[in-house]
Parts: C-alpha cells; structure tokens; sequence
C-alpha cells in the first residue's frame, strides 16, 4: 500500500510540474522587469503636456491647455480624410473608452486630460 501511495504522489508531482530555483527566479525576475516597464510607460505617460492624435492627421501632437476637448484637439490635429471618422477611441492611463463621432458632431464633447491619445479611425 505505501508503495504505490509513493507511486501516486510521484505521479501527482510530476504532473503538477517541479519547478527549479533558477527557472523560478528567472521568472520571477521577468515579471519584475515587465512590472518596471509598465510603471515607466505610465510614469511617462503622466509626464506628457500634450495630446497624441493617432490617425490620417496633419498635426499628431497637440499641446494640452486646460480646458481642451476631444472635439478641438481633433480640429487642431486636422483631419485629412475626406470623411469624417468612423470610429474615435480615447485612451487615457492604458484604458481605452470608445466615443460615438455621431455625438460629438452633435455637441456632446469630452474634456482631455494630458497624455491622453486619440485614435481615429476611417
């Protein structure tokens, strides 16, 4: 009976997967540099005085002022398409939030924070 509750716990071990020091430090290692990276790019991101326009823009780089609005940062970035976007992500602190162009062409606008980015779709 011991002999194959040892068989039956050397089964479960080996199937739950040992795990070396050194390829648990590795990872553990990884995970802290991605956790450094993350914490830069927001550091980064706080830092910015301006709003990034991705898109067919003329101008992709607009300065944030108190006050702006996702409908002005799209006018100063100039919109080179001959129709207007189809869709607009705002994405503000890694998190990306969808406006409608339909209610924004009706007058409902959307305050900008600085290092926030746009996207413009076609």
């Amino acid at each position: 009976m011991k002999f194959f509750l040892g068989i039956v716990l050397l089964g479960v071990v080996a199937a739950g997967g040992c795990t070396s020091r050194s390829k648990a430090q590795a990872r553990s290692q990884a995970a802290y540099a991605a956790g450094q990276q993350q914490a830069m790019m927001r550091f980064q991101d706080a830092q910015r005085t301006s709003v990034r326009v991705l898109g067919n823009v003329r101008n992709p780089e607009i300065l944030w002022t108190d006050g702006l609005t996702l409908g002005q940062a799209i006018v100063a970035a100039e919109w080179l398409d001959r129709q207007d976007p189809r869709q607009i992500v705002v994405v503000r602190q890694r998190e990306r939030f969808s406006v409608d162009p339909k209610s924004l062409l009706r007058g409902t606008d959307l305050p900008l924070e600085p290092g926030d980015t746009i996207e413009l779709h076609p």
